[in-house]
């Protein structure tokens, strides 16, 4: 008896915790660190890519924002439904920072949501900047 009132007890707790953990957003990225190849100073470089809600309940995206005035994001739509996705699209004005600049330049991408387990989802871009012909 003491068996069964032990694997009732501990079923219910498993029932307990899933839907705990399934009633959530959850934000996944479809990559964290973005590699933009090369560009000539004063090229603009653009990417798109996609965020997606994993979770059971509506993702809401509060803000989306840049390490940088160099680099702008935006994301289409805000809120996500349970299992959908986002477009992210990403502009890095390589020529920002003057003619001068040359190399490998990093700049981050802050996405702050409702996901309980992710509040702020981090996309890390590179780009290796080209001097001017």
């Amino acid at each position: 008896m003491k068996k069964l009132i032990l694997m009732i007890f501990l079923f219910g707790m498993g029932l307990s915790f899933t839907a705990c953990q399934d009633s959530s957003p959850q934000i996944e990225l479809e990559i964290t660190n973005l590699d933009l190849g090369e560009a000539v100073n004063g090229e603009i470089v653009s990417r798109d890519m996609l965020v997606r809600n994993v979770g059971q309940k509506p993702l809401k995206v509060e803000t989306v924002t840049t390490s940088c005035g160099c680099t702008s994001a935006t994301l289409k739509p805000m809120v996500v439904a349970p299992g959908g996705t986002a477009n992210l699209h990403i502009e890095v004005d390589t020529g920002a920072h003057g003619l001068e600049l040359t190399g490998p330049l990093v700049r981050q991408i802050f996405i702050v949501s409702n996901d309980p387990d992710q509040p702020e989802a981090e996309v890390e871009l590179s780009v290796n900047i080209l001097p001017r012909p």
